[in-house]
Formats: C-alpha cells, structure tokens, sequence
C-alpha cells in the first residue's frame, strides 16, 4: 500500500483501534510515522479531529509494507494536516557504544546530517531511537497508548 504523508492509518491491536499519521517521506529509510494518542473501540467519525491527538511517539517504519503482508491488521482511513508540531523531520538518536558495551556517546540524526554529544541532556531522552520498527514493536507500543 502507497502512504502518503497526510495519511491516517488506523490499526488494529489487542486493546481497541489506534491511529497512526504519516509524517515524513526519506529516501534512504523507511517513512516517519507519528502514534496518536488513546485507544478507541469504534472509529471516531471526525479524522481532523483524530490528526489533532497528542503525539505519542514517532518512528521509523515501512507501514505500507507491513499492511500489505499482513503483519498489521488496519487500513487507510484518509488524510489529515500534520501539526504544526509535527511538521518538522524529527531528530532520531542512536547509541555509540564502548567495547565493554557502555554507552560512550549518542549519534543525532535530523533526516539529513549527524551530529553527536558525550553528555546528553535531558531534551534528548524522548528522542525516539534511529532504527526500523518492527511490526510487533509497534503493535506493543500502541497497545500502551
């Protein structure tokens, strides 16, 4: 399935529906999804309203492909505006790790560049991490919601 950004994609999880957007295009990794927000047993009937749900966190995942092979049970519900909040490519962190498996510093990375830190500061610890969710992550995380 071809998503676009804009796209709401509601999925299915053990606890009820969720609803994820579609934020960011890349050509070199995955799109950028954004989580919505709360768990619904019924589709709400106002898709703006949806899009406006606090994020509740992004990742990096190939959701079209997941949909299509099943991995995740959902559909393509229509397209929203992203949020002013969420219209910038979000900045994704990875560890660097020591040879005794200690984090020595963290990579930064903003869709474009990379940038690192030894001393981290608080800012970055909800900076989601630089790697390709699997569909079972997601459907955990979502699940939390």
């Amino acid at each position: 399935m071809g998503l676009s950004p804009g796209d709401i994609v509601e999925i299915s999880t053990d606890k009820g529906l969720a609803y994820v957007q579609v934020t960011h295009d890349h050509r070199s990794y995955p799109q950028v999804v954004r989580a919505l927000k709360g768990l619904y047993q019924e589709r709400p009937s106002d898709i703006e309203e949806i899009a406006a749900t606090a994020t509740l966190f992004s990742a990096l995942l190939p959701l079209g492909s997941m949909l299509d092979r099943g991995a995740v049970a959902g559909e393509r519900i229509g397209r929203a505006a992203i949020p002013e909040s969420d219209r910038d490519f979000p900045t994704f962190k990875t560890p660097i790790r020591d040879k005794a498996g200690a984090i020595a510093y963290w990579w930064y990375w903003d869709g474009e560049g990379l940038r690192y830190d030894v001393e981290p500061r608080e800012a970055t610890d909800s900076m989601p991490m630089r790697e390709v969710m699997t569909a079972r992550t997601l459907l955990e995380r979502l699940a939390e919601a």
